[in-house]
């Protein structure tokens, strides 16, 4: 038995077993003595009989077949907890299984271990709750891994296991990425199904991974996208995500590199290490860059109150007595609701069109939008949320401003990493117009071999790839 979890990526992992060298049932085990050791409070909950069942009968000759994988416990699985990673809902138990879930077991193989922990109704960038406490990032205890796929991305970069899904409705796939030196694609608005039986809330939320290579990310995609009668928003099925990796001709294309995208303002040597790897990438991959005004509306404030009326719905049988159960975050996001009120819905959308216009006016001007994932490296995994950033005073709004345009337009972006500060990775941010997603891990790919990352925050000698 391996004395621990496979280091490389997925699909390296998948190679193992079909080699003979390694056993999906001998990975699960080590995968959960790994866990049970592990101080980062990653996962949240574990089902160690159904994955040992799943593990004794894996079929590898599918795509992801035999290999162990986090869920974010925001993501359904039926007879699992359905908490919404808060103190309100902790006895709660889903009924049903996600698509996405379905798809990455039944169809890709897949063998679930457990719930990977999440932000409070996946609100901040911030893994801490009241239920679970706080999340720690691999690269540094004591620094979050982002969220709200937070549990997701310290398993993945902690080497606990190889995959593990994630949701992005404000940059919850990205930030977390950024932050843990991990792959985060967020896809165009519906590539992969919601549901079945969830709202649609304010059309923001995709689905997806985090992962430790681009292949195990368009391999996902393989697997998982496609048309699910139950989210009539839901994309056509598209193959050959891995299939056709590097095979798109880059070069001519335009892109623009923005510091201050979405108004942010992106710490110093945050961004020395971003602009001196894009401007490899543009070289490297023949892209041109371009000059054009990329200035965008203000979001924050919109996009969270709209996600504070869901909420505040969700909670109506609750209130007022759930209010002190809550985080501080969520505290505050339902007092938006009781100050705004319902009109804050009709500003989200109002700004939401001059803000598709202004997207849609710069990308008829460039092909890519390459700018920071997060505006400054890992910060504490207690919170608060910073206001601070390389040493300037800019406030809370700015966690998030740089990830928030591409889900409130729906287009594709990904988060790939670029280097370290302080020992902290960073992420560079490539954002693209929407159903260009192959672009986007072409680009990735192209960092990935020339510029190779670390896999995980604790690499050792002789990890595969």
């Amino acid at each position: 038995m391996p004395d621990r979890p496979w280091q490389g990526d997925a699909c390296s992992l998948v190679d193992e077993y079909r080699a003979g060298r390694r056993s999906p049932l001998e990975e699960l085990n080590a995968t959960l003595d790994a866990i049970s050791t592990s101080q980062l409070n990653a996962f949240c909950h574990l089902d160690v009989e159904s994955a040992q069942r799943a593990a004794a009968t894996a079929d590898t000759t599918k795509p992801f077949g035999g290999v162990p994988i986090g869920v974010k416990e925001l993501d359904s699985v039926a007879g699992w907890p359905d908490t919404g990673a808060s103190v309100v809902f902790r006895d709660r138990t889903a009924t049903h299984t996600s698509t996405m879930v379905s798809r990455i077991t039944r169809d890709g193989g897949a063998v679930p271990v457990g719930q990977t922990t999440s932000s409070e109704f996946g609100m901040v960038n911030l893994t801490r709750t009241t239920l679970h406490g706080a999340t720690h990032n691999p690269w540094r205890h004591g620094t979050t891994p982002g969220g709200s796929s937070g549990g997701s991305a310290a398993a993945v970069a902690g080497g606990l296991v190889t995959l593990a899904t994630g949701g992005d409705g404000g940059g919850s796939i990205r930030i977390p990425a950024g932050f843990t030196g991990l792959v985060g694609l967020k896809a165009t608005y519906g590539r992969i199904p919601r549901g079945p039986s969830e709202p649609l809330g304010n059309l923001t939320t995709t689905l997806g991974c985090l992962a430790r290579s681009v292949r195990d990310t368009a391999r996902w995609f393989d697997v998982c996208s496609g048309h699910e009668p139950r989210d009539p928003l839901s994309l056509p099925r598209v193959s050959g995500w891995e299939a056709k990796l590097g095979t798109r001709e880059t070069t001519g294309l335009r892109a623009i590199v923005v510091r201050d995208w979405g108004g942010a303002h992106v710490a110093d040597a945050c961004w020395a290490v971003i602009e001196e790897a894009a401007a490899w990438l543009a070289a490297a991959a023949g892209l041109r860059r371009a000059d054009t005004d990329t200035s965008l509306p203000r979001l924050g404030m919109a996009w969270s109150l709209t996600g504070a009326v869901m909420l505040a719905w969700e909670l109506r049988d609750e209130l007022p007595g759930a209010l002190e159960l809550l985080t501080p975050e969520g505290r505050a996001a339902l007092s938006y609701v009781d100050r705004y009120g319902a009109e804050a819905r009709g500003k989200f959308e109002a700004r939401r069109v001059t803000l598709n216009e202004r997207m849609a006016s710069i990308f008829s001007d460039v092909d890519f939008v390459i700018t920071a994932s997060n505006p400054d490296v890992a910060f504490a995994a207690e919170g608060p949320l910073p206001t601070t950033f390389g040493g300037v005073e800019v406030g809370v709004g700015n966690n998030g401003a740089l990830t928030f345009p591409a889900n409130v337009y729906g287009c594709p972006a990904i988060s790939v990493p670029v280097g370290v500060v302080d020992g902290l990775p960073v992420g560079m941010q490539i954002i693209a117009p929407h159903y260009r997603e192959p672009y986007l891990l072409d680009l990735a790919l192209r960092v990935e071999r020339e510029r190779p990352w670390t896999l995980t925050a604790l690499p050792t000698a002789g990890t595969a790839r």
